[in-house]
């Protein structure tokens, strides 16, 4: 929904929230739970919403027909939808997802169809007079190519393909004057991780490589490549996972800033973030207050920072529980997307801070105009966080709405 005091924001939430891999079973969780939040959410505005769709929903929703009943429905409903989840191709709950999250990743074919496809499905939902934004995975997981040769190999190959789908989108301008972004979402772990890395991607890689590859295959100019680039590959600002590296908000979206690189959707989530305390017996504690989140559908990876201020490195939270009572280790970060509305889990705390030192920026510079809260987790949250999906949304609504009403 547009926000009354800053018309040109759109929030929404993702949908990958609710379990579903195939159309027809997005299609009834979005019949289930859609009406009931925009009556309680934007009953007298369009509601916007932040598809996430499979690869098999996808392939579906193109090939049948079904997107004139979907187009239908969301007239019906005075909705819209104006951002999509790419990120995850294959199944998201209710089986182990870990890292399989990550593949097909960048470097393969199946990858760029699956994102053409989105591409081409949101073109027919996108109304006329908004930007449209598909948030991708970060090329690769780091753990697949530890040697420097797959790296270098990874990034040359994403940023071919990423060019291939930024011509697609242009030509999708060009036809139907339909501004259409893939935003690449930094993640723990991943070929892109942080701020650094990730202005590196755009400066040495994407940029560069991928304006070579427009300029021989689409006859452009240099710089009319590089636009295009800049116009069609943005960032997905996640604020649970810049928050899970330690980065300073306004320091990194200034450095993104300057980097040419634009933000085409912000992901509005919290992680769990715990001090460290002394004494074994408070660590011991902890330790069993985390032991609740240990589950086993998707990673949590740990990053610790250390008393000479280095950072170490956990691939899962299973992984670093038994490293809790190292007593050169101060903090942890970790990668759980726990309810933005609560900054307090007992012993544990949140990133929630984060959250508004993110939006406190983004709305003073104007620097991004999608905003999609994202807390995938409810399945597998301990019990006593667990609460209905519509009255969970809600809450999480209500609190960044506060935080975009505030001077």
């Amino acid at each position: 929904m547009q926000l009354s005091n800053h018309p040109s924001f759109h929030l929404t939430y993702c949908t990958n929230i609710h379990p579903g891999e195939k159309w027809d079973q997005v299609f009834q969780q979005l019949k289930t739970h859609v009406p009931g939040l925009k009556k309680r959410l934007a009953p007298q505005q369009p509601f916007g919403i932040g598809l996430r769709l499979s690869a098999q929903a996808a392939a579906t929703l193109r090939s049948d027909n079904k997107l004139n009943e979907f187009k239908d429905w969301l007239a019906d409903e005075d909705c819209y939808v104006f951002t999509m989840n790419g990120f995850p191709y294959g199944n998201f709950h209710r089986q182990r997802v870990k890292d399989l999250v990550y593949t097909p990743d960048w470097r393969t074919e199946e990858r760029v169809e699956y994102t053409i496809n989105l591409a081409h499905i949101l073109a027919e939902l996108l109304p006329n007079d908004v930007e449209g934004g598909i948030s991708t995975s970060p090329i690769s997981y780091k753990y697949w190519l530890q040697q420097p040769c797959l790296e270098e190999q990874a990034f040359r190959k994403g940023s071919i393909n990423l060019a291939r789908v930024a011509a697609l989108l242009a030509d999708i301008r060009e036809e139907h004057g339909k501004l259409i972004h893939i935003d690449i979402e930094p993640e723990p772990d991943c070929l892109l991780e942080n701020t650094q890395e990730t202005v590196d991607f755009f400066t040495e890689w994407l940029f560069p490589v991928g304006a070579a590859y427009l300029m021989e295959h689409h006859n452009y100019s240099f710089e009319e490549a590089k636009q295009l680039l800049k116009d069609h590959i943005q960032l997905c600002y996640d604020t649970c996972h810049f928050a899970v590296e330690y980065e300073e908000p306004s320091e990194a979206l200034q450095q993104i800033h300057e980097a040419g690189i634009k933000v085409g959707k912000t992901q509005i989530s919290a992680a769990l973030k715990v001090i460290l305390p002394e004494a074994a017996k408070d660590r011991q504690s902890i330790q069993k207050e985390l032991q609740k989140f240990e589950e086993s559908t998707y990673l949590h990876q740990v990053v610790e920072r250390r008393t000479d201020g280095s950072i170490n490195q956990y691939r899962d939270l299973d992984t670093a529980l038994p490293h809790i009572f190292d007593s050169d280790a101060r903090e942890w970060r970790i990668h759980y997307h726990v309810p933005i509305f609560i900054d307090q889990f007992n012993q544990l705390t949140s990133t929630q801070e984060d959250i508004s030192k993110s939006l406190d920026f983004l709305k003073e510079n104007n620097l991004c105009q999608h905003f999609e809260i994202e807390t995938y987790t409810w399945d597998v949250l301990p019990e006593e966080l667990k609460k209905t999906p519509v009255d969970s949304i809600e809450r999480e609504f209500e609190w960044v709405l506060t935080e975009f009403n505030k001077d």
